[in-house]
């Protein structure tokens, strides 16, 4: 519980994703020292409201139309703490993110809702955090190494067999669940008992290596 007379923390949340964004803020959203102020949907939007809610932190996705997280996040920068949020893995727009001002740069499927919410608050004390690949990419960046060429963590691109992973009626499934529907709804559109679909997501749970519904979400929408 945040404690009387604290300032909560604000937050940008940017990406073009609906889902993804209702995500985000339902993980911030169980630390009471955070507060979402505002959602963007796309680099120029961000730009709009960062300029005039000046949060503490940005989260800021890099594939958007209109105006991509790279064509922004210096100017951003001016006005928040930047913290990159998303599935890009390419060493280049790593190093750039990170040449341009970002503070953090996290990779989907490469952590957990806690090291977002822990991400935030390291961000705004003026730290950084970096997923593992970042993490490379930044070593590569102090030694003065070019990272031109591909710098990926050995488990780097395992959200991409995550289809494999799923039999069809599990990735119907998920893929409903992604939509926001209750158990009930899902057996509705499925044909199903709810107590199969708690078991589809019970083995969908753990094949994701997951343990909520929120965070098969995120494992799910951040594997494209």
């Amino acid at each position: 519980m945040m404690r009387a007379g604290t300032t909560p923390i604000d937050v940008l949340v940017v990406d073009d994703n609906p889902i993804m964004r209702s995500v985000l803020r339902g993980i911030l959203a169980a630390d009471q020292r955070l507060r979402v102020v505002a959602e963007a949907a796309n680099g120029r939007e961000a730009l709009d409201l960062a300029q005039r809610l000046r949060p503490a932190v940005t989260l800021l996705d890099h594939r958007m139309p209109i105006a991509d997280g790279l064509s922004v996040v210096a100017t951003l920068g001016r006005h928040s703490a930047v913290l990159v949020l998303t599935s890009s893995d390419e060493p280049q727009i790593i190093a750039e993110m990170l040449r341009l001002g970002a503070r953090g740069y996290l990779v989907h499927g490469e952590f957990e809702p806690g090291d977002l919410v822990r991400a935030v608050h390291e961000v705004v004390g003026g730290r950084g955090w970096l997923s593992p690949i970042a993490a490379s990419v930044a070593a590569s960046m102090a030694r003065g190494e070019s990272v031109a060429g591909p710098v990926r963590h050995p488990e780097a691109g395992r959200t991409e067999r995550l289809t494999e992973r799923l039999t069809e009626r599990e990735r119907e499934v998920v893929e409903l669940l992604c939509q926001g529907l209750s158990n009930a709804s899902i057996a509705q559109q499925l044909w199903l008992t709810e107590k199969t679909v708690k078991n589809h997501l019970n083995h969908i749970f753990a094949k994701l290596g997951v343990r909520s519904r929120t965070e098969a979400i995120v494992r799910w929408t951040s594997s494209g």
